[in-house]
């Protein structure tokens, strides 16, 4: 037994090869999150660098393969949460810890709304989703099951390229992890001219589209800033008019409109050519999920929270506490 161990381990030091990737992620992980070794001991271990090691255990957790759940309560996370459900009569709120990584953030808020969301979904909702990177974080953070009853439906058009968070791929994964039918808003999120918008809102399929758009039961959004981080923001259409946007009082954007500090959509050409539910219609869901954070997101945040579009909110402590203030 001890020489068939020893063997065993031998291969391994040896190298990687005699292994499938996936079988190097997952051994790296259980060694990792279970055998509580570090990277350097499981590089020795995988006949691997720590670097790569390190980058196997991120992936891990970006894919969601990986998930940790601290079951100690977090202090101020949870004051913070009481806090922001008094102060904009929120039915539930979730606080997360502040991370100096803006990707890491993303992917623990998305984590953190996959926990809220997950519990409330049942067969025959209708869910309604935004796009980006925290979003795409909530899907891989659900349990699979199949809903046959049920359909997933994007709440705004797209982009012309993929990238993992555009609104069809997050459409579309959010459908295969609850097994549910997919509906598509096939249309690019700005339209050229009003006149076009009107055109297409009259084909059927289209039209169709936006009807389960407005009659959903769970609605899942973030919001963006007008950063560079921003993947709206960074956009040819947006970012060469990010200057009238902000002279228009506009601080961020939901599902594609632009918005002032209060919640308002703001007098610009842009919003009256996307292609989305509006987000005054999110006021007509059950239950609405913002899942969204970092600092410089606070101001549209509030703004959203101050209009009353959503109901549920997930953030960190940064954004939280400049929310109160």
């Amino acid at each position: 037994m001890v020489d068939g161990a020893n063997d065993d381990t031998t291969k391994l030091q040896s190298g990687a090869t005699d292994l499938s990737e996936a079988q190097i992620q997952a051994r790296a992980c259980w060694y990792y999150y279970v055998g509580a070794m570090t990277q350097q001991e499981i590089a020795d271990r995988l006949g691997l660098t720590r670097l790569r090691v390190n980058k196997i255990l991120g992936q891990a957790r970006q894919d969601g393969l990986v998930s940790v759940e601290i079951k100690l309560p977090l202090a101020n996370c949870i004051a913070l949460e009481e806090k922001l459900k008094a102060r904009f009569a929120l039915d539930d709120v979730s606080v997360v810890p502040t991370l100096s990584d803006p990707d890491t953030l993303q992917q623990i808020i998305g984590e953190a709304a996959g926990a809220m969301l997950d519990p409330l979904l049942e067969d025959g909702i209708g869910l309604g989703v935004g796009w980006g990177r925290t979003l795409r974080a909530t899907s891989r953070a659900l349990k699979p099951r199949r809903f046959s009853r049920s359909w997933v439906t994007a709440l705004m058009g797209g982009m012309t390229r993929g990238a993992g968070t555009n609104t069809f791929e997050v459409a579309t994964e959010f459908a295969r992890v609850i097994g549910a039918e997919c509906y598509y808003v096939a249309a690019p999120i700005y339209f050229p001219s009003v006149e076009s918008r009107s055109t297409l809102l009259t084909h059927y399929g289209l039209a169709e589209v936006m009807r389960r758009a407005r009659e959903g039961h769970i609605a899942l959004v973030s919001c963006g800033d007008l950063t560079p981080r921003s993947l709206l923001a960074s956009t040819h259409i947006v970012s060469e008019v990010l200057d009238e946007l902000r002279k228009a009082g506009a601080v961020g954007d939901l599902l594609g409109t632009f918005l002032d500090e209060y919640g308002r959509p703001v007098d610009h050409p842009l919003n009256s050519r996307v292609m989305a539910l509006d987000p005054r219609e999110l006021k007509a869901y059950p239950t609405s999920i913002l899942a969204s954070g970092g600092l410089p997101k606070a101001q549209v945040i509030r703004g959203i929270l101050n209009a009353r579009y959503v109901r549920r909110l997930v953030t960190d402590e940064s954004a939280a506490e400049a929310l109160l203030q």
